[in-house]
């Protein structure tokens, strides 16, 4: 039996780890759409790896709870990497809470009962979950720390009605999340590191550069030092990385071209709760 590498989400993000990690082991792509997992198989196969598939909603603790079983069945799970979620222009705030907080809070316990010693995941975050104002520690500790069972019944999470708002929260979620659960994978020999991408340009990405914020996404490109937007293959690079060095766990590493720099050092300001910035 190979080595197991899960993909959860489809996207080009994590089809690019993946395409890092998975030479030499099984690939097993989940996600909501058949199409997805379909057209990702398909890429993957093509390029000599093997593949195996799962339609999976992330929501589901049943579903996510098959899929860890599945994975497990076809041999010793290494890596992990989740990247699936849904964006602000996609979902409504209850969407982004479920997808993104209580569907990563799913993946990280249900790959942690099953998770081989010496694996390591990775959880896609976002900037967006660094332009938070500072969480009051209580909100912190519960976005950390709380069953998945439970987390959209947090009344701050239940009280939300910006989409954007959740996604940010959602986000910091991701990062808070992934800290906590290094204690418990580190019990088990494995390590969890999430990564923040600031604009890669993906599917999502076009959505959000199409969007009503397209204005404010392109003051962020133009004030960060990049001046650009990053490729999934520059996340690829920086995940594989995590994924192999032993003594990085619970830590996030935010790839945005320093965007979040440009907004600590004044360059461009929030309008609003995660809405478009404005050039200063």
């Amino acid at each position: 039996m190979s080595d197991v590498v899960v993909l959860v989400g489809a996207g080009s993000i994590g089809r690019a780890i993946a395409r890092r990690v998975g030479a030499g082991r099984t690939i097993l792509v989940a996600d909501l759409r058949s199409e997805a997992t379909t057209e990702a198989a398909r890429s993957l196969t093509g390029d000599g790896y093997e593949v195996a598939t799962s339609q999976v909603d992330v929501a589901s603790a049943d579903s996510m709870a098959s899929l860890a079983d599945q994975a497990a069945a076809l041999g010793p799970v290494t890596h992990v990497i989740h990247a699936a979620g849904v964006s602000p222009v996609q979902a409504s705030p209850q969407q982004v809470v479920a997808v993104d907080v209580v569907g990563t809070a799913l993946v990280l316990e249900e790959f942690g009962r099953v998770i081989a010693p010496g694996g390591a995941a990775i959880v896609i975050a976002s900037q967006a979950g660094h332009m938070l104002p500072p969480l009051g520690p209580a909100q912190s500790h519960a976005l950390a720390t709380t069953p998945a069972a439970e987390l959209a019944d947090l009344d701050f999470l239940r009280a939300i009605d910006d989409s954007g708002m959740a996604y940010g929260i959602a986000k910091r979620a991701n990062i808070l999340r992934a800290q906590a659960a290094a204690l418990q994978w580190g019990d088990r020999g494995a390590r969890v590191n999430s990564i923040s991408p600031g604009i890669i340009m993906t599917p999502l990405a076009r959505d959000e550069l199409n969007g009503p914020g397209a204005e404010g996404y392109r003051a962020m490109l133009a004030a960060s030092p990049s001046g650009r937007v990053g490729t999934s293959d520059e996340v690829g690079d920086a995940a594989a990385y995590l994924m192999s060095a032993p003594f990085i766990t619970g830590t996030d590493l935010l790839i945005d071209g320093g965007v979040i720099a440009a907004l600590a050092g004044g360059r461009f300001s929030l309008t609003g709760p995660m809405q478009e910035p404005t050039p200063d």
